[in-house]
C-alpha cells in the first residue's frame, strides 16, 4: 500500500509537467513514453536476470495494455489542453468506478452497495466540472475536456486491469507496454492533432523529467503494487493523484477553476471515497464465513 501511495504522489506531477512542456498533446504523450523506454528496458533486463523470461501470456497482455495506455495518454493530454491539469486529472480518475465494476466481472471482487449509491453522485460532479451551468468555468473548452476525461477513464481502467491480471512482475510488463504505447501514439498522433517530432528546449527538459519521474518511477511503483492488492483498492489509492495535482496546478501553474468546478472536484472525490469503501463485516458474517468450506485455486 505504501508503494502505491508513493507511486501515486509521483505521477501526480504528470499534469503540471505536461503543461510546463508547452507542446501539443500528442507530442507530450509521445515523448513521455519514448524517453522512458531505455530505463524501462534496463529495469526489465535486471528483472529478467533475477526471475527468468516473462511468460508469453504476460507479454501478450502487456502489449494489449500498451494500446490502452496510448489511448489513455492521448485522451488525457487533450483533456489537460481543454480544461487544465488539475480538472483533467480529476476526470481521468473516474476509472475507480469502472475498475470496481470490471474487477467484479473479471476477478470476482464484488463491489459494495455503496458503489451503486456513489456512482450518480460522482457523475453529478462531472456535470459541475463541465461548466454547463457555469459562465465562469475554467478551461478553453470544459465540455470537450469532460468528454476527453471520460474517454481517459475508460482507457485508464482497461490499462490497470490488464496490468493487474497479466503478470505479478513490474518492470517487464511495463517495459513492453511502454514500447507498444510509444509506437501506437506515433501511429495515432495524426488523429489527435499531430505530434512534433523535434520539440525544442526547454520542452525537451520537461518531457525528460515527465518520462523519468511519473512514467518510469511512478508507474514502476504502481505496477509493482497492482498484483498484490485488490484492484478497487489500488484505484482508490490513486485518488491521491488528482487531489495532489489540483493543488500543484494552482500553486505552480496558477490554474483557478471556478467555485462550481471546485465543488465538482469535491463531489467526485467524496463520491469515490464513499462508493469505494467496503462495509465492515459483522460478527454474524465472520461466523458464517468460518463455516464455509475453503477452496484452493491454482
Amino acid at each position: 500500500m505504501l508503494i502505491a501511495v508513493i507511486g501515486a504522489l509521483v505521477i501526480s506531477t504528470s499534469g503540471p509537467l505536461v503543461r510546463l512542456s508547452d507542446v501539443s498533446p500528442a507530442t507530450s504523450a509521445l515523448f513521455r513514453c519514448a524517453y522512458a523506454v531505455p530505463p524501462m528496458l534496463l529495469l526489465a533486463w535486471l528483472e529478467r536476470r533475477r526471475l527468468g523470461p516473462l511468460p508469453f501470456r504476460g507479454v501478450a497482455v502487456a502489449w494489449v495494455a500498451g494500446v490502452t495506455f496510448a489511448l489513455d495518454l492521448l485522451f488525457w493530454h487533450h483533456a489537460i489542453d481543454y480544461v487544465g491539469a488539475g480538472l483533467a486529472t480529476v476526470l481521468g480518475n473516474l476509472q475507480v468506478f469502472i475498475v470496481a465494476f470490471a474487477a467484479w466481472a473479471l476477478f470476482r471482487e464484488r463491489p459494495s452497495a455503496r458503489l451503486m449509491v456513489g456512482t450518480p453522485v460522482v457523475f453529478g460532479g462531472v456535470v459541475l466540472i463541465s461548466g454547463v451551468f457555469d459562465s465562469a468555468a475554467y478551461g478553453s473548452d470544459p465540455v470537450m475536456g469532460v468528454l476527453a476525461g471520460i474517454a481517459t477513464s475508460v482507457a485508464y481502467a482497461a490499462f490497470l486491469l490488464l496490468m493487474k491480471g497479466g503478470s505479478d512482475r513490474a518492470a517487464g510488463p511495463l517495459a513492453h507496454a511502454t514500447v507498444v504505447a510509444t509506437v501506437m501514439i506515433a501511429v495515432l498522433s495524426p488523429l489527435f492533432g499531430g505530434a512534433d517530432f523535434t520539440p525544442s528546449w526547454p520542452a525537451h527538459g520537461w518531457l525528460l523529467l515527465l518520462a523519468l519521474g511519473p512514467q518510469v518511477l511512478g508507474w514502476s511503483l504502481i505496477s509493482f503494487s497492482l498484483p498484490r492488492q485488490p484492484a478497487a483498492l489500488t484505484a482508490l489509492l490513486l485518488l491521491i493523484q488528482p487531489m495532489t495535482t489540483v493543488a500543484l496546478s494552482a500553486a505552480v501553474l496558477g490554474e483557478r477553476p471556478s467555485p462550481w468546478q471546485l465543488a465538482g472536484c469535491a463531489v467526485i472525490v467524496l463520491g469515490v471515497l464513499y462508493g469505494s469503501r467496503r462495509p465492515q463485516p459483522t460478527l454474524a458474517d465472520a461466523e458464517q464465513e468460518e463455516h464455509v468450506p475453503k477452496t484452493s485455486t491454482v
